[in-house]
């Protein structure tokens, strides 16, 4: 459905980089741009949006060209079938919920947007603006409104990454929703490992600005994973002395843990640190919460 080659230098936190990515995504898929930062991802979703122009490459979605730097074709993003849902929601404020949904929708078919108004339950919100919403509530106007353009591509540039864990698990639920009922296209930029087991078909995997891996999440990210070891990445809390011992308060996901260390592994160490966390022999029991 998409096929896209894309050549462009960036400059990034890190330093200058060459970004060259070639891929395709299927119609109906739900893709995953995976990556550290700097490493191109929201680079790739503005260059698929015609909000950057890459130097080099191609773009064509259902046998129409988006962009080709040889033949000089680069259609501007009102011409491209997108919808894109930014990461600080870009809502119009002056606008009421309504408003803003109904700005994306051709000669205001108002059936239409009192659908998305239901399906992402803003119906007793459809008069208020944007400063008086939640995060979440301004997450699901701007995914309203991406959505009612009825895309051929759908854009998501680290949607849920503002919002507490509780909000980021229902909005990932009704992502899922939408994306299944309209059929859409969707590819999003995340860092949220969980969230891209649980929304993706495929990942592109992106490093340095190269395609360094691509597949299923589990292709990706779980070959070769199964061993008797655990790693684990974690913040410190707290690192304090108890009798003849040394604790240290680790932050891992979103629970805190103690943990016994020796002299040698604490020199040095205080709290914000980034430590990994690595044990032998794992065999643990696993219980739904």
């Amino acid at each position: 459905m998409i096929e896209f080659s894309l050549r462009k230098q960036l400059d990034t936190a890190g330093g200058r980089i060459t970004l060259v990515v070639d891929s395709h995504i299927g119609a109906g898929s739900f893709t995953t741009l995976f990556g550290p930062s700097g490493a191109g991802k929201t680079s790739v979703l503005r260059m698929l949006a015609g909000l950057m122009r890459p130097e080099r490459g191609r773009i064509v979605v259902d046998g129409v060209t988006w962009f080709d730097a040889e033949r000089r074709i680069d259609l501007p993003p009102q011409q491209r079938a997108i919808g894109f849902v930014f990461q600080d929601y870009a809502l119009f404020p002056n606008l009421t919920v309504r408003e803003n949904i109904a700005y994306a929708v051709p000669r205001a078919d108002t059936s239409w947007v009192d659908e998305l108004l239901a399906l992402t339950g803003l119906q007793l919100l459809h008069d208020r603006l944007p400063a008086t919403l939640s995060g979440g509530q301004k997450q699901r106007v701007a995914l309203a409104r991406a959505v009612a353009r009825k895309p051929r591509l759908l854009l998501l540039d680290e949607p849920l990454s503002a919002l507490d864990v509780q909000m980021r698990t229902q909005l990932q639920d009704e992502l899922a929703s939408l994306h299944r009922r309209f059929g859409l296209t969707t590819v999003m930029v995340s860092h949220d490992l969980g969230e891209v087991f649980k929304l993706s078909d495929t990942v592109l995997r992106l490093e340095g600005g190269r395609l360094a891996a691509s597949g299923t999440p589990r292709e990706v990210f779980l070959q070769k994973r199964m061993s008797g070891r655990l790693n684990l990445h974690a913040q410190v809390l707290d690192v304090r002395r108890e009798d003849v011992v040394h604790i240290v308060t680790l932050l891992i996901g979103q629970e805190a843990i103690d943990v016994v260390a020796s002299e040698d592994e604490v020199a040095g160490l205080q709290a914000g640190d980034t430590v990994s966390v690595a044990a032998r022999a794992i065999s643990p029991y696993l219980s739904r919460t």
